[in-house]
């Protein structure tokens, strides 16, 4: 009997591991994941153990993959603070807008999300970067430092994501700074 596609597939399983390992977008992960169960529960089952191929399908395929899908999904979101009358703002050319598009663009390319998390008052959005609820906050300059190029104030917490918004933001609508919170000399990635 020839037995040559059992070598096949059985090749497929370190294939599919080296795909895994270096796939930088977390959602194909996932996807390659699912396929690397999916061939251990085939190899599995070539092989004559139907117990550990159904184990495998359920528990290192199914269960995994939906768990993964959680964690990956609420691991990359980037929370900003903003203050209420700002995120209100409807007119697709007025500063505020344009910086949420070109933060939005920035994360995205990171896959991560980018969620506002409105404020009454500016007391409130600075005590919730201090107590780590959002990551970073944006609101207006204050009255003293107004200036018409640069209307909005953008502190983070995070040193990461203050390294990926200096190299990478563009945007002329905001001043970006650095806030040392108590604890947040962590590596956050």
């Amino acid at each position: 009997m020839n037995d040559n596609y059992i070598y096949i597939i059985i090749a497929l399983l370190p294939l599919a591991a080296c795909m895994l390992v270096f796939q930088v977008n977390p959602y194909h992960a996932l996807v390659i994941r699912g396929i690397l169960g999916a061939v251990a529960a085939l190899v599995y089952t070539v092989l004559g153990a139907a117990d550990v191929a159904l184990t495998e399908a359920l528990v290192g395929t199914m269960l995994a993959i939906t768990l993964y899908a959680i964690a990956v999904r609420s691991s990359l979101v980037m929370r900003l603070g903003v203050l209420e009358d700002e995120a209100i703002k409807a007119d697709s050319n007025h500063p505020f807008v344009k910086l949420m598009d070109e933060l939005r663009t920035i994360f995205g390319k990171r896959y991560m999300r980018l969620e506002l998390v409105t404020y009454m008052n500016t007391q409130s959005l600075h005590q919730a970067l201090m107590e780590k609820e959002v990551h970073a906050i944006c609101a207006p300059t204050e009255p003293s430092d107004q200036d018409e190029k640069q209307p909005y104030h953008t502190k983070t917490r995070i040193q990461r994501i203050y390294d990926i918004m200096q190299t990478e933001l563009s945007s002329p609508e905001t001043i970006l700074d650095y806030v040392n919170t108590p604890n947040s000399g962590e590596k956050h990635r």
